[in-house]
């Protein structure tokens, strides 16, 4: 009888175990992932900023039918979420956004939005 119950014992802790670790695994692969929807977020924001700023006329501040001009408030380059940058031609605009939150190793979130006069792309680097 005290067998039984030992290993009996033992087997629950090894699925406790096992539980616990998945639990873990899974919270941190939704960190990662809410992380990168947030950091995709600000770069889509700013992308529609953008074309705001590229469909006013120029009189008013604008870029009147291009986005050469147009940056990055200055407020919204390092936010809470990350680090953004821009690559401005006069067609269109390369929004990088890298996040605080580490994927692997030192590999960070990383996520690209190309923007046009009337659309943009996004695309997750890591």
């Amino acid at each position: 009888m005290g067998q039984q119950q030992l290993l009996l014992i033992l087997l629950g802790v090894i699925v406790v175990g096992v539980a616990i670790v998945a639990g873990i695994n899974i919270f941190t692969a939704h960190a990662v992932e809410a992380k990168r929807d947030l950091v995709l977020h600000e770069c889509v924001e700013l992308a529609s900023m953008a074309q705001q700023y590229y469909r006013k006329p120029s009189e008013m501040g604008g870029g009147g039918r291009s986005f050469s001009g147009w940056t990055i408030p200055s407020t919204l380059v390092t936010t809470e979420n990350g680090h953004f940058t821009a690559n401005v031609s006069p067609s269109s605009i390369t929004l990088t956004g890298v996040g605080n939150e580490i994927v692997s190793g030192s590999d960070s979130v990383k996520v690209q939005v190309t923007v046009y006069s009337d659309s943009y792309t996004t695309t997750i680097l890591n």
